[in-house]
């Protein structure tokens, strides 16, 4: 597995948390709602691609 994934997933996770927190300071929880929800989304669409990368990688590697 790359290394580069997860320092992308835990750039987001950091980066959502403090827009999460300046949100909720603000009183804006709705707002802060929707930005973990996108940020949750895009790093299931991130784990989602690399999934389908292995599935693709077994199949090719179980072709005879």
């Amino acid at each position: 597995m790359e290394i580069d994934v997860i320092f992308k997933i835990a750039a987001i996770g950091i980066a959502i948390a403090v827009l999460n927190q300046v949100l909720v300071k603000a009183g804006r929880e709705e707002q802060a709602m929707l930005t973990t929800l996108a940020g949750v989304i895009v790093v299931l669409m991130l784990v989602i691609q690399m999934i389908g990368e292995f599935f693709d990688t077994v199949r090719t590697f179980l072709q005879f």
